[in-house]
């Protein structure tokens, strides 16, 4: 009986004892485990074998006590900080999928999370490879990137047609909308930009072309763009504004000078801008030769007493002449105011003012002069006559006294 229970005690040792050397994952009280068939299959350790300065032994799952052997194997214990877990996993590049050293579910045989030896809560767990939060994180990092490209593309596209500007998209993910608003008003902004230097480029060239020629041609790059055709058209109507005004001024010139020599010839088979400008030159030099014939015959007025012909060759300047001749009123002013002066009987003396005008303003001096002589011998004769008529009075008088006292 006794040996029975020995016997019953003995082989339940030895099969706990085997099966402790044979975990897979944990090392056993002495130090060391059984390497598994997949890291065994990988070359990564084989048959039994120790941790930490155990030994190992290619054969068996009994320990030995010969010197270990350094073993590539590694358990979650072994790390002293999670950061050093984190950097093993990532440079073995392990995964859920992939994890020979049995690293995720802390050894226990079974996948977990694909995270290794468990992180801490607050631990940014996207740092570690192929981690679920790292796949997430890619992800979105793509979605954001893609994004802002598909946004920057569309707005590029609307900056340059002018076209009003909408950074919203209803599509794709979070991180592709988050990516789509900002590309979008980047690609907006350089649209802008690339159009309106694309127009200043379009004005200069159609400016070019209407230095040369009188009909538009638009080149076709530019027919499908409002605003390039605009540009493109209003560089040639201003060069062609432009040349059109120095072809007027050609015209008014010539105009002016034949109107000057009152020679009326406008062109011919010309635009009617032209023959317009001519007339207009023409018309200008007419009515300066008008005015200086004009005041010519004005000024004759302060020199002459009586209207005298210029005999000038042209009966139109003499026409001229003669309306200004009449229309001197200041002459009237002349006249009076010598006239006045010489009724007055005071010494002749012009005004500086009339000085221009001094043969009329001696003439009606004398006039009122003469007037002013006239008006003296009327009162002298008066004055005579009334004395005459004292003096007879007197004398009669005195006769009748006379003959009273002789009587």
């Amino acid at each position: 009986m006794v040996k029975k229970v020995l016997f019953i005690v003995l082989s339940t040792s030895l099969l706990l004892g085997a099966n402790a050397y044979a975990h897979s994952g944990r090392t056993d009280s002495s130090g060391g485990h059984n390497c598994s068939p997949k890291s065994q299959a990988k070359g990564l350790c084989s048959g039994y074998h120790y941790h930490n300065g155990g030994s190992s032994s290619s054969g068996g799952s009994t320990p030995t006590t010969s010197k270990p052997a350094a073993s590539s194997d590694k358990d979650c214990s072994e790390f002293a900080t999670y950061d050093e877990v984190v950097e093993y996993w990532n440079s073995k590049g392990y995964s859920a999928t992939y994890d020979p050293e049995n690293l995720d579910g802390w050894g226990n045989g079974q996948v977990d999370d694909g995270i290794p030896c468990e992180a801490p809560g607050n631990y940014d767990k996207t740092k570690i490879n192929n981690s679920p939060e790292q796949v997430q994180f890619k992800q979105e990092q793509a979605d954001t990137k893609s994004g802002a490209e598909d946004g920057y593309a569309q707005g590029l596209k609307d900056g340059y047609e002018e076209s009003d500007a909408d950074d919203s998209t209803s599509e794709g993910s979070n991180a592709y909308t988050s990516g789509y608003s900002p590309g979008y008003n980047k690609g907006y902004e350089e649209g802008k930009k690339k159009i309106e230097a694309d127009k200043i480029r379009a004005l200069k060239e159609g400016n070019a072309q209407g230095e040369k020629q009188d009909k538009i041609t638009i080149p076709e790059s530019y027919l499908n763009h409002p605003g390039l055709k605009a540009s493109f058209e209003s560089g040639f109507n201003q060069a062609l504004q432009e040349r059109i005004e120095i072809m007027k001024k050609e015209y008014q010139d010539l105009g002016y000078k034949d109107g000057k020599k009152d020679s009326h010839s406008p062109p011919e088979n010309v635009n009617d801008l032209f023959i317009k400008a001519y007339q207009e030159g023409y018309e200008k030099a007419q009515n300066e030769l008008k005015q200086e014939y004009y005041d010519m015959g004005y000024e004759a007025a302060f020199t002459m007493l009586k209207y005298k012909d210029p005999n000038l060759t042209n009966d139109k300047f003499t026409e001229w002449y003669i309306d200004g001749f009449d229309s001197n009123e200041e002459i009237i002013e002349i006249q009076k105011s010598a006239n006045s002066l010489g009724e007055s009987g005071e010494e002749y003396s012009i005004p500086t003012k009339y000085e221009k005008a001094e043969v009329i303003y001696k003439h009606y001096y004398k006039k009122g002069y003469q007037q002013y002589e006239e008006e003296q011998k009327q009162n002298q004769a008066t004055a005579a006559g009334g004395a005459g008529v004292i003096a007879l009075s007197w004398l009669g008088r005195r006769l009748y006294v006379a003959r009273k006292m002789i009587r």
